[in-house]
């Protein structure tokens, strides 16, 4: 594994920090207060090619690899983590499952508009009763001629009232029979699909969760993606990349939890002298930068197999499980740092510290990932 970082990835960098400055900081707390969903914002990413980072050029996309997208989420993270979420899900989930599953006819229709951010993408697996058993969901797709009629509801969806399209995982055979979900795009025009609750939440305030209501929601099987039964499968090839961004997500929070925490340590004084000279502050310093830097070379690890299209289900695991937890520590020991500041508003790592738990919980709990750290060390 080469460490040296690439030009294209300082480029990379060199864009999403500046874009960042320029078009997210100045609203963060606004956007968070207003639990506002800055659509604009991400279709000026679009433009970039910040939204859709691993796409091909020949759909539309940038065409970089996984080290460029964790830089491009790291980068937004350290400003906003509500906003680096959205950039993770609709590159990794909608966009990702698509490119990875879908067929030619389908990559040409929808990749291009997802890689501009035309369209804004939502991505159903979870809902109100199957959070990790997801082999007992209750949205079924039933068979009807040339059409599948899609009924139940999905929870906790990313963008599941502005995403212009879904990808949406559908129980086709009896509960937790093998085989039993299917993928399907469905447009949010179509029909019987509607947006239900917007979740009010501790963090990622900016990041939209709703409903996703499904009523007798007819779509063609020219929108099925892969072959009937394959839903949960791809579903769980899909979230290996995801960890990988939301790891990276878990860098950002945490760097830039550490990075304001530093900064204010050496400016502020007590007994005449930097709080840093303290051994109390420093040693929490020490401890932040060498627990953030194994977070990143745990993830640097995921990216590197995930180019070389390696086995990475482990290593991804790891780095995801790794680093939100390191988020969740850095953001509790930056607010510690600051004091009675850091518990203010007025101030980033009181954010931080709400953005973070959710590194712990979205897109496979903590202890899903030591059950699929645990599953694949003793496989081999």
């Amino acid at each position: 594994m080469n460490f040296e970082t690439s030009e294209i990835t300082q480029q990379v960098a060199q864009t999403a920090r500046e874009f960042a400055r320029q078009h997210i900081q100045p609203y963060v707390m606004q956007w968070d207060e207003n639990q506002e969903f800055p659509v604009d914002v991400f279709k000026a990413m679009g433009q970039l090619g910040l939204m859709g980072v691993l796409v091909p050029e020949e759909y539309g996309g940038a065409g970089l690899g996984y080290v460029e997208y964790k830089t491009i989420i790291e980068e937004i993270a350290k400003v906003c983590g509500s906003i680096g979420l959205s950039v993770a899900a609709h590159n990794s989930l909608c966009t990702g499952h698509i490119l990875n599953f879908g067929n030619e006819e389908q990559k040409k229709k929808y990749l291009p508009k997802l890689a501009t951010a035309e369209y804004i993408g939502a991505w159903g697996l979870t809902e109100a009763n199957t959070g990790s058993d997801a082999g007992n969901m209750k949205c079924t797709a039933t068979r009807d001629g040339d059409d599948w009629i899609i009924n139940g509801t999905k929870n906790w969806i990313t963008h599941g009232k502005s995403g212009d399209i879904a990808v949406v995982i559908c129980r086709t055979g009896e509960p937790r029979s093998k085989n039993n979900s299917t993928a399907f795009i469905v447009e949010r025009t179509t029909a019987g699909f509607s947006a239900g609750k917007k979740e009010n939440k501790l963090g990622m305030r900016a990041s939209e969760t709703t409903e996703m209501i499904f009523d007798n929601c007819r779509v063609p099987d020219t929108q099925r993606l892969g072959e009937t039964g394959d839903g949960f499968k791809q579903a769980m090839k899909v979230l290996d990349g995801g960890r990988i961004s939301i790891a990276s997500l878990s860098l950002g929070i945490a760097k830039g939890a550490y990075e304001a925490a530093l900064q204010y340590s050496q400016e502020r004084h007590q007994f005449d002298k930097p709080i840093a000279s303290f051994q109390g502050i420093s040693f929490k310093l020490a401890d932040m930068a060498t627990e953030i830097a194994a977070a990143e070379l745990l993830t640097l690890q995921a990216c590197d197999l995930k180019n070389r299209h390696l086995p990475m289900t482990k290593q991804a695991a790891m780095a995801k499980y790794y680093a939100s937890e390191v988020a969740v520590k850095v953001a509790n020991d930056a607010v510690q740092v600051f004091g009675g500041y850091g518990y203010t508003k007025d101030f980033p790592v009181e954010k931080f510290y709400r953005d973070a738990k959710l590194c712990t919980i979205g897109e496979g709990t903590s202890e899903i990932q030591k059950l699929v750290i645990s599953r694949e060390i003793l496989r081999s």
